[in-house]
């Protein structure tokens, strides 16, 4: 990545690098028999003030400023599990880092059923905005967020933490954006309360280099359980 210092790489929220990263690494090996029709895609429709277009489509009903429901953030918990029922998913999750280049480092290609909270964000309840990746797929087929693209606005989120609380969240974004010009900025813009990041690897895929884009699902703590 030309033109990234590494207090920039190495920072924990240098998160354009990070999630650039989630693009590349988490393409490598995808099942070509699930390439030929691919992934979920979330639905090509704008968020407001923006205009789709075909590197970066949105659905997007609800802003993190929109009214509704105000729930009290939580103390810092490790996550141990993400579920969200519309779309089938139900994994352990594993902490995951950076590694010694400045990247986030995925989950083990080999078990597919596994997602990763990155460690260099907030726990999943707490003030600010918490990560979790997941593989779309494998060599040997379909992964944890295979269906992630299928979410859309008022599916629920649930994670399962270490202090016994579930936090509940409330998609009100899904899309894909470009790998090479991911809008950190927008995703993790401050918005005074707890939010949710689920990301894994969309648009469109060739051989040469692998998904185009990141599938990105935005949430935000609604309940706590």
């Amino acid at each position: 990545m030309e033109g990234t210092s590494d207090a920039g790489r190495r920072g924990a929220w240098g998160l354009v690098v990070v999630v650039l990263l989630i693009g590349i690494h988490l393409t490598r090996g995808g099942a070509q028999d699930l390439r030929a029709e691919g992934p979920p895609q979330p639905a090509a429709v704008a968020a407001p003030g923006t205009t789709p277009t075909p590197r970066a489509t949105v659905t997007n009903a609800l802003t993190p400023t929109t009214p509704g429901p105000t729930v009290a953030s939580l103390p810092t918990s490790p996550p141990t599990r993400v579920r969200a029922s519309a779309v089938r998913i139900d994994a352990p999750l594993t902490a995951v880092g950076l590694d010694r280049e400045g990247w986030i480092e995925p989950p083990p290609p080999e078990d597919e059923d596994l997602a990763g909270w990155f460690t260099g964000a907030v726990t999943p309840g707490e003030q600010g905005t918490a990560v979790v990746v997941g593989h779309v797929d494998t060599p040997t087929g379909r992964a944890v967020f295979y269906e992630l693209g299928s979410l859309a606005v008022g599916h629920r989120v649930e994670i399962d933490r270490r202090d016994g609380r579930t936090a509940v969240f409330a998609v009100y974004g899904v899309e894909v954006v470009p790998k090479d010009d991911f809008p950190a900025d927008r995703l993790y813009a401050a918005s005074g309360r707890p939010e949710l990041r689920l990301i894994t690897c969309g648009g469109t895929f060739t051989r040469a280099h692998g998904y185009e884009g990141n599938v990105v699902v935005s949430a935000r703590l609604v309940e706590v359980r």
